[in-house]
């Protein structure tokens, strides 16, 4: 048997919950080989982020090449990329290795409500990563920074946004509806052809710490598994939200708790 591989590329979260450590426990929950591309370490706990230290731009590319010169890689999760020259690295790479799906998920601000990435690599963002991503994940807050709009309150603003996100030349979007209000959480799924709503009953849990990074690591493995994207987001979404329902059985840490990865087994 041969297992699917996915890679991230993304921040180190020195408590567990999100970044590298999130996407690899995901990648192994649903049955996937994961590998790791680390872009930033960061001081953080389930409360705050205390300090960012960032890894080179040479050692990313580094990084990238190793894994690609050796493993093959069915598909790629980009979460925290840190600053422009990581953001320039890792479009190198893709343009190199040329793998077949890429999720980005574009991380701006951690559960905590710390600024994760500095507005001057916004736009390399938008320019350089985006037009390679075959999906993008971003959740209301970051829609709006990356379209320098007011957040949306609307199911209407919500759709117009996210079309607004396929201009930059991105196939496909997910606008995830954490940040939103009311008893569903909806994710919209939107792209040339359409958009797709999927709605999961929204828990009354402050245990969220990683959500977002493990619901595109989630759609990165289903991709890997060779699932259709909306076959593998409906599989992702279901997965999180079970995630999310049992999390408060972890008990972990003082603030905003971690998911639980592992559900499915304890």
């Amino acid at each position: 048997m041969t297992i699917p591989i996915a890679l991230t590329i993304a921040g180190s979260d020195s408590s567990g919950g999100a970044g590298i450590q999130a996407d690899l426990k995901t990648f192994a929950a649903l049955g996937v080989y994961g590998a790791s591309v680390i872009t930033a370490l960061t001081a953080q706990n389930t409360a705050a982020v205390s300090a960012i230290h960032d890894v080179p731009a040479e050692f990313v590319s580094a990084q990238i090449d190793s894994v690609f010169s050796d493993l093959d890689v069915d598909a790629v999760k980009i979460g925290m990329v840190a600053h422009a020259a990581t953001i320039d690295a890792i479009a190198a790479g893709l343009a190199r290795w040329s793998p077949k799906y890429v999720v980005l998920d574009p991380v701006m601000v951690a559960t905590s409500g710390d600024r994760l990435l500095p507005e001057e690599a916004v736009a390399a963002l938008r320019t350089k990563l985006i037009p390679r991503a075959s999906l993008i994940t971003p959740n209301l807050p970051e829609v709006a920074a990356l379209l320098d709009e007011p957040i949306a309150e609307s199911e209407a603003e919500i759709k117009r946004q996210g079309r607004r996100l396929l201009q930059l030349r991105c196939p496909a979007v997910v606008i995830k509806g954490g940040h939103g209000k009311g008893a569903e959480s909806i994710d919209y799924l939107i792209t040339g052809s359409g958009t797709l709503a999927l709605a999961a009953p929204r828990v009354a849990t402050r245990n969220t710490h990683g959500t977002g990074c493990s619901l595109s690591s989630a759609i990165a493995a289903g991709l890997a598994k060779g699932e259709e994207m909306e076959t593998a987001l409906r599989n992702a979404k279901g997965w999180v939200s079970a995630a999310i329902a049992a999390a408060d059985r972890l008990g972990v840490g003082r603030g905003h708790g971690p998911i639980h990865h592992f559900h499915r087994f304890y």
